[in-house]
């Protein structure tokens, strides 16, 4: 049996006044630092029975109330208001969500660095595309303009935006989008996520402001993102010191090709093809026209999470295989243990060349 709407705002008050003294609540205290007109003999009143009903304690006779479990649970289930985070708290948590993967693009980009340094040939580092979906959306009110949208993927990472409105809105409805998105845009891919899909949650959660196709599309953005993986490039005017590449025009198409480093998924030595730690493909192996006189040598990574990736370097067919392919691989297996806390392999592991030109060290 429930208690009564008066004495709900009461046990209310004793809680929010005891979390911010640490002081048992007496009825004078209610009647001085809250709104709710109520006598103090009234007050006292409703104290003694919500202290016989299990939801308050007095710890002496004398002294106030404090609130026992039960009445703590009866406030969280149903009394408590969502707290706000002002701007700066947003922000904060903003910053904090990005760390991670900005630390991380900044790993790939110093990886990709230093293959090059170390091999003298342009070098990719590129984390492989995975088919992620939305395992929990969290969408936090901030002001009547402002709310973040926060996305934890199936790969376990998250991704959030922070939404500036020209118009206004409640906090209800941030709540009803919360509660709709994770109902029905959890486990989809970017193409599920559809007019038909947008117009339902609209009518779902009442929304006549197009709030949902906003969440909508950076849901979209965010998967696809994911989709294609991101790929950091260095070291492609090391290209133009070999004197296979002195002809501008051939230089030129493989620089071309090198702009863009998700390419190399292309390969047939990207991840998820073969079983080898590193491969060698020569010349007219590559199916990239641009790489028919190159050779590309790749290594795999483990990122943890189900994650791979791949170092490659491209250089004239010539290359110190042995050399470079030892380089790399010693690189990728650092970093999986830098990223999955796994133990290097000893040596190589295994090698695997296309063609003929070197042998397993």
């Amino acid at each position: 049996m429930g208690i009564s709407q008066r004495k709900k705002k009461i046990l209310s008050a004793v809680i929010e006044l005891y979390i911010a003294t640490a002081e048992p609540v007496g009825s004078k205290a209610i009647v001085e630092k809250s709104s709710l007109g109520l006598s103090s003999a009234t007050i006292r009143n409703e104290l003694s029975e919500l202290t016989a009903e299990g939801y308050l304690e007095q710890p002496h006779t004398s002294a106030g109330r404090v609130p026992s479990p039960a009445g703590y649970r009866l406030y969280v289930n149903e009394l408590m208001e969502k707290g706000r985070l002002s701007r700066e708290e947003t922000e904060e948590i903003n910053r904090s969500l990005q760390l991670k993967m900005e630390q991380l693009d900044r790993l790939m980009s110093d990886i990709a660095g230093s293959a090059s340094a170390l091999t003298q040939y342009p070098a990719v580092a590129l984390a492989e595309p995975v088919a992620v979906t939305a395992e929990r959306f969290d969408l936090i009110y901030v002001d009547a303009n402002t709310f973040i949208i926060v996305i934890m993927l199936s790969s376990s990472a998250v991704k959030n935006k922070l939404i500036r409105l020209p118009f206004s809105f409640e906090q209800g409805m941030i709540t009803r989008l919360s509660a709709v998105f994770n109902a029905s845009f959890t486990g989809l891919s970017a193409a599920s996520i559809d007019a038909s899909l947008i117009d339902s949650a609209e009518l779902a959660c009442g929304d006549t402001l197009g709030l949902v196709s906003v969440v909508a599309a950076f849901t979209i953005e965010t998967l696809k993102e994911a989709a294609t993986g991101r790929a950091f490039v260095t070291g492609a005017s090391r290209l133009l010191k070999q004197p296979e590449y002195r002809d501008p025009d051939r230089a030129s198409e493989l620089m071309s090709f090198l702009s863009d480093g998700r390419r190399f998924l292309e390969l047939p030595g990207a991840p998820g093809i073969g079983d080898a730690d590193v491969e060698v493909i020569i010349g007219p192996e590559n199916v990239a026209e641009e790489l028919r006189d190159s050779s590309v040598v790749i290594a795999r990574y483990n990122a943890g999470d189900n994650m791979r990736g791949i170092i490659g370097v491209v250089g004239p067919t010539r290359m110190d295989y042995s050399g470079v392919a030892a380089k790399l691989s010693y690189i990728a297996a650092g970093l999986s243990k830098l990223l999955s806390s796994q133990e290097a392999p000893p040596g190589f592991g295994k090698l695997q060349i296309k063609g003929d030109v070197a042998n397993e060290p």
